[in-house]
């Protein structure tokens, strides 16, 4: 088998060529234009409208004034067009944003986020993700690893039952030791930006680790970490609490700048 994670490696290691640089700076796999991106991100956020029940009035606005904080302070590029933002009635404390520039909120985070500062944090996460073309590097990863792997099984002549299930323990190698890991790089790197875009729109960073106390006091049991595409509730609480030193000086910047939001609490 050892000839057939070496052959694995190499498919992948090929596609790698098309590699872009995150804002942390770390190589990623890119292969989908911003176009597509968009495209895809206004697909999914007209169904998701179709298929879920919107919330106006205070909670909308509440919603809306954090997000335009957060997007004054993004490149130019980032604002071209202005980003729309719906609330959802939904019990899950959940949140995205899609690139194209959409932000969708859900009534059961509005319930846990106790002011703007902590529903920035997410706010802010969620952007990140966008910015740092997140969607694009999953995309392009999973095209990749299935690639890799039908490379494999025609290389090898893996065909029949047995083919079947040399290639289904393949795929689930590839899942928790390719995919799931690279998810928890993504949401790791998203805490770091959006504490950054939070910060440098005026809201307080020390917020985030108060809203994933809340999130982790309201949640039921989460899986092993190595099964999970999010880090472990202590672990993002305690990654959060590393980038204190390094945000709170962007958040007195702001403050002094006449960066002061106040959005209030639905």
């Amino acid at each position: 088998m050892r000839w057939i994670h070496g052959v694995a490696v190499g498919a992948l290691s090929l596609a790698l060529a098309a590699c872009t640089t995150s804002p942390t700076g770390r190589s990623q796999l890119t292969l989908m234009s911003d176009q597509q991106l968009d495209q895809m991100g206004a697909q999914a956020f007209a169904q998701y409208q179709q298929e879920r029940s919107t919330v106006g009035g205070a909670p909308y606005r509440h919603v809306q004034c954090v997000t335009e904080a957060i997007v004054r302070t993004l490149p130019p590029q980032a604002r071209d067009g202005g980003w729309q933002v719906r609330v959802f009635e939904d019990e899950s404390a959940n949140a995205f944003a899609l690139p194209g520039g959409y932000v969708g909120v859900n009534t059961g985070l509005l319930a846990i986020a106790e002011n703007q500062d902590q529903l920035a944090a997410v706010i802010g996460h969620e952007i990140a993700h966008v910015l740092a073309h997140h969607a694009n590097e999953r995309a392009s990863t999973q095209s990749a690893t299935n690639l890799g792997l039908s490379v494999l099984s025609s290389a090898a002549g893996l065909e029949g039952a047995g083919g079947e299930q040399v290639m289904a323990a393949l795929g689930l190698g590839a899942q928790y030791g390719i995919l799931l890991p690279f998810s928890r790089r993504h949401e790791s790197e998203a805490d770091v930006v959006g504490l950054q875009l939070m910060a440098e729109a005026g809201f307080d960073p020390r917020a985030s680790v108060a809203l994933w106390r809340n999130m982790s006091a309201a949640g039921g049991g989460q899986p092993p970490e190595w099964m999970s595409t999010h880090p472990s509730h202590g672990q993002r609480i305690a990654g959060l609490e590393a980038q204190m030193p390094e945000v709170l000086p962007r958040y007195e910047q702001a403050r002094q700048a006449g960066r002061t939001p106040n959005c209030g609490r639905p």
